[in-house]
């Protein structure tokens, strides 16, 4: 069932995709159960403008449907995550209706009825007859591969798999399947539609199981047969150390022990290895405790049964990759935002080190013989970028930092990796130049999390190495002779401001906007925030005096004002292309920061410094106007630069950090003394 054809027909990054369809005006989900009216609420919430039919052979589960979007949007709007006005329009136009007949003029149907193959061929038959051959039609399983369920189709090239997470209503992931008859415009299509209407896609191989399923369904199958020697319990607590919820608690939410049995069995099919545990026929609900109970679990059995999931999550990370099953980024990616992992998985294999990943995989396979193991070293598998997607388009190279589920938030990894390909498109003579942007409408980059700062208070050293470190990819950028222009698609908060900052250009969304609320945690901007501005505009200090001082945000049309960003725009496509006219506006003349000392305004510490009525610690404050003046005084950007990880390392040692970053950690106020 492999295929060879290459995953991604044409961009990684979705929202790069010119599509040669539109948004369809009416569209339809096949199958009122368990997870067919969550995908239909999504497709509501995602465009409440368009008709929505929802089709079931009884009325029984259309009535309970209806009931199910009322209890969601109702809950959404005692929330305050949606307007009452909005759940209106949200419950409003769906047909819901046992008649194929109405889904005539339907531009797109998901059929999400139970996994059985028969069943499944006899809704396309019925969907076939019932609306045009343009309409796309695609089936929502866990694993039963394309070939199978479209093979006697009239137009098969119109179809494909879209497999979708529980809850399909919120979970980002989607796994689009590329089959051998699907046309790559059909899958550019559904990546552009999906992304359009709030989805993260991934494409995966036409397999068993596709991608993240492979480790879901082996890794729950795999918790059964530790019951021998473990309670559910205890391997549920051991679990959690690596996902939110453990194996048996997740089973007994989604009533998953047969589909899980079912899908293993058809596994078999390709490894013997897979043969599901007998348990799951035998046990209707585990005894389990809900996610974060304290459970004894003696070292040594706790020891037995992390290596063993670990093992077999592995082992499936491996296969996935020797088999080009899907791209090593999308499965770390997608372990996160669809299986709930609280690390990517290739993550935790890079954290552990190469020497424990191999141990963890040889007493695994000695304990479980014929399951996959590594073909190659270790390090082999977990050299890859992570955060960012890599895309070409017009000679540019566009770099994607794609982490939505933390609004694009700088990771330990994601300076490094946008770094690293920085250095290898400068010796590319492909390569004319670049843009950075953010995965997505809403955020270009949250800023640094937080995390990797903790570790750093109280010490001098680690403060200013970890400013220093973080900040590589910044004095890089002013270095190169290739031009690097920004394209801000939303909010840009501290190092994604200054990740911004730093390049040659930028270009904006006309609702992004630029905040440097450093201050507000007891902090200072550690990517030069507070020294970079001054020397690309000086005659705006006093609005980045504001901003540094005060955490005032600067909206993109006053950052095209005060010459910060050359072009304001009105969509993502837009942007973007507005983006590569800047990178061809300015090869051969890259801009740099000012060498020199530059004139501006005296920073000046107030008696009571506040951001927006909340009061400020006056020795941070104090060390951030001398990292200002003292920066805006330097020869040049290395040095202003140097100054900036110095001073970082003397905030560290200061009170106001451990108060400012633990109150944003625990909701609440900070409250600083000094």
């Amino acid at each position: 069932m492999a295929n060879e054809k290459k995953l991604y027909p044409s961009f990684q990054n979705p929202y790069l995709i010119e599509p040669t369809i539109s948004l369809p005006d009416e569209m339809a989900v096949v199958g009122a159960g368990h997870i067919g009216p969550d995908i239909a609420y999504y497709l509501r919430t995602g465009m409440p403008d368009k008709k929505l039919y929802l089709v079931d052979v009884v009325e029984e589960p259309l009535k309970k449907a209806e009931a199910r979007f009322k209890g969601y949007a109702d809950k959404a709007v005692q929330k305050k995550k949606m307007k009452p006005e909005q759940a209106e329009k949200v419950l409003g136009n769906i047909v819901y209706t046992t008649d194929y007949a109405q889904l005539k003029n339907c531009g797109l149907v998901i059929e999400a009825a139970t996994e059985n193959l028969a069943l499944k061929k006899k809704i396309f038959a019925n969907l076939e007859a019932a609306t045009s051959k343009e309409a796309l039609l695609t089936s929502n399983t866990s694993g039963i591969p394309a070939n199978e369920i479209f093979a006697d189709m009239q137009y098969p090239g119109r179809s494909t798999i879209t497999h979708f997470f529980a809850p399909a209503w919120r979970s980002l992931p989607v796994e689009v399947i590329n089959w051998e008859g699907a046309s790559d415009e059909l899958i550019n299509n559904l990546l552009w539609f999906f992304a359009s209407t709030g989805k993260a896609p991934l494409v995966t191989d036409n397999v068993y199981s596709f991608l993240l399923n492979r480790i879901f369904e082996s890794y729950t199958s795999e918790a059964a047969f530790l019951v021998d020697r473990a309670t559910a319990k205890q391997v549920d607590h051991v679990a959690e150390a690596i996902v939110a919820a453990g194996p048996f608690f997740v089973l007994n939410l989604t009533g998953g022990n047969p589909l899980i049995y079912e899908s293993q069995t058809r596994r078999m099919g390709e490894n013997a290895c897979y043969q599901p545990a007998h348990l799951l026929h035998s046990v209707a609900q585990w005894t389990v405790n809900r996610p974060g109970t304290k459970v004894d679990v003696p070292d040594d059995l706790a020891g037995w049964i992390k290596d063993r999931l670990l093992g077999l999550i592995f082992s499936q990370c491996f296969d996935i990759a020797d088999r080009h099953v899907g791209t090593r980024a999308d499965l770390n990616f997608g372990s996160i935002i669809g299986l709930g992992f609280k690390k990517g998985v290739f993550e935790l294999m890079a954290d552990l080190g190469d020497a424990e990943v191999k141990r963890i995989a040889d007493a695994f396979v000695k304990e479980r013989p014929g399951f996959p193991a590594p073909t190659r070293p270790i390090a082999e598998y977990t050299d890859f970028p992570r955060d960012i997607l890599v895309d070409d388009k017009d000679g540019v190279r566009i770099i994607t930092m794609r982490r939505p589920q933390a609004a694009n938030a700088l990771s330990a990894y994601t300076c490094d990796e946008i770094l690293t390909e920085l250095k290898k498109g400068e010796q590319d003579p492909a390569v004319k130049g670049f843009v950075i942007t953010g995965y997505g409408t809403k955020a270009f980059c949250a800023g640094a999390d937080i995390g990797g700062f903790i570790a750093t208070l109280g010490n001098h050293a680690a403060g200013a190495e970890h400013s220093r470190s973080n900040s590589k990819v910044i004095e890089y950028i002013d270095t190169m002779d290739k031009p690097v222009v920004a394209a801000v698609n939303g909010l840009a908060m501290g190092g994604g401001v200054e990740v911004a900052m730093a390049c040659h250009s930028r270009v904006a969304d006309k609702k992004a906007f630029f905040q440097l609320p450093e201050i507000t945690l007891g902090i200072l901007p550690g990517m030069g925030g507070a020294v970079i501005p001054y020397r690309k505009w000086p005659q705006a200090a006093e609005t980045f005096h504001g901003m540094v001082a005060e955490a005032k945000r600067l909206t993109c049309q006053d950052a095209e004002a005060i010459g910060m960003v050359q072009t304001v725009t009105s969509s993502y496509p837009e942007m973007i292309q507005a983006a590569l006219a800047e990178v061809d506006r300015l090869s051969g003349q890259v801009p740099r920061a000012a060498t020199g000392p530059v004139s501006i305004p005296e920073f000046t510490v107030p008696e009571a410094p506040n951001a927006g009525g909340l009061p400020l610690s006056r020795e941070a404050l104090s060390i951030v106007a001398q990292l200002v003046n003292e920066g805006a005084a330097a020869d040049s950007l290395k040095a202003a630069m140097a100054m900036t990880y110095e001073r970082c390392g003397d905030i560290v040692c200061t009170d106001a950090p451990r108060e400012g970053v633990f109150a944003f950690m625990e909701k609440r106020k900070p409250n600083f003394t000094k």
